[in-house]
């Protein structure tokens, strides 16, 4: 079956050895001036690849990439001296062309001497660090990518910082992945992929989350990793795989990434070249990175929340601060009206005690200080029994200013008529 399931999640006391995981100690017997290779355990042959796993040959024949790194001329110094040698974490590459790989070792090269205590070969004792060496430089760029979320850098820059790292310190070549879930969680969208062509990238932003989707889809539905270690003959990727093949991609590991609460966050992919089947490192690598991976998503999240809450607040001090000011502008207008009603109730008052002598002036009489010349037209009356003469216009402020003046004109028809002028 291509798509398996991790069924139970690792936890860190697991998953820290894994990825450091365990040395294994080579060892091999070397004769003579030339280095010829007499004996050597199964480790040293698995080490410099099986298809060399032979004895009775000049080590600089069977592994001509020393001479040119130095080791070769090491063993000449130790055969012609007599004094061992021992390297810390030594870089070596073995093999050459396409399948050459960077390895790290621990070794001694010891003098074997004979009863007259001359030098007559050298015993090559060895561990290999290389594992060690890339789960140390991981942990590291994995430090920094936590102190990267603990002064809060935006997650764009924290995912794609945490991809390319994994791409340039994994021994194999692997490609990165992130996927971020959407509110519903139905959902994936692009978060970071700097290796995968943009192509790529495009045709899977928004890519549905459910069973038999790819690896993501499936992962985030299943909430548990999903590892396809064949694109091409997996059923998981029956749609997509005219889309892997032009992007040039044969397998693909998804972890889901969690919150704390178990809601889904989104996905950590490893893609590669060729189809492959993960061995307990990747897997842990995956299951760290997809742990640190939420802890960005989620720090993010909060983040978004609180911004819109203080968003949300301004807008309601915004709000307030405009219902004051409204307030203030409907009480000042109020008072002006109020102040108006006051004058014009004065100015009939004064109207009225003008014309006792008279029973109708010949101007208005509502005009205030300022006076007003035009014709007295209409009498009115508030229900104080106060009445005054005036023309249209004032006649008009005061009934809208003064609640209780009314047309007393009885030879106009009174309101009624006023009003259908």
């Amino acid at each position: 079956m291509q798509a398996a399931r991790d069924k139970r999640p690792a936890g860190p006391d697991e998953d820290l050895p894994a990825l450091f995981g365990q040395s294994t100690a080579v060892f091999a017997a070397l004769a003579g001036p030339t280095h010829l290779l007499q004996a050597a355990n199964p480790a040293f042959f698995a080490t410099i690849g099986e298809e060399r796993a032979r004895t009775g040959v000049a080590l600089a024949e069977l592994m001509p990439e020393l001479a040119g790194q130095g080791f070769i001329a090491l063993l000449d110094d130790v055969y012609r001296t007599g004094r061992p040698y021992t390297g810390r974490n030594v870089r070596v590459v073995l093999g050459d062309g396409p399948g050459a790989r960077e390895a790290y070792f621990d070794f001694t090269y010891e003098p074997h001497r004979d009863s007259a205590n001359t030098t007559t070969g050298i015993l090559v004792i060895g561990v290999e660090t290389t594992q060690i060496k890339h789960a140390q430089q991981l942990m590291a760029e994995h430090r920094a990518l936590l102190e990267q979320i603990a002064r809060q850098a935006p997650l764009a820059e924290v995912l794609d910082g945490m991809a390319r790292s994994i791409e340039d310190l994994t021994p194999q070549e692997v490609l990165v992945s992130v996927l971020l879930a959407d509110a519903d969680g139905r959902h994936l969208r692009h978060g970071a992929a700097p290796s995968l062509p943009d192509f790529y990238n495009e045709a899977i932003d928004g890519i549905a989350t459910g069973e038999g989707v790819g690896s993501c889809g499936t992962a985030a539905h299943r909430r548990e990793p999903v590892i396809v270690t064949d694109i091409t003959t997996d059923p998981f990727w029956a749609e997509f795989n005219d889309l892997a093949a032009r992007a040039d991609l044969a397998a693909c590991w998804s972890t889901p990434i969690l919150a704390r609460d178990g809601a889904l966050l989104g996905t950590f992919a490893m893609y590669h070249r060729t189809p492959r089947v993960p061995q307990d490192t990747d897997l842990a690598l995956a299951r760290v990175f997809a742990s640190t991976a939420a802890l960005a998503i989620e720090r993010h999240h909060i983040e978004q929340a609180r911004a819109a809450a203080e968003a949300r607040a301004e807008a309601a001090r915004d709000e307030l601060a405009e219902a004051v000011r409204t307030e203030q502008v409907l009480r000042a207008e109020a008072e002006q009206r109020a102040a108006a009603a006051a004058e014009l109730a004065a100015r009939m008052r004064a109207a009225a005690a003008a014309q006792a002598a008279t029973s109708r002036p010949d101007r208005c009489q509502l005009g205030g200080t300022r006076g007003c010349t035009d014709p007295a037209e209409i009498k009115i009356a508030d229900s104080w029994g106060d009445a005054a003469w005036g023309c249209p216009a004032h006649v008009e402020e005061a009934i809208l200013n003064v609640r209780t003046a009314f047309i007393a004109s009885e030879e106009l028809g009174g309101l009624a008529a006023y009003l259908g002028r």
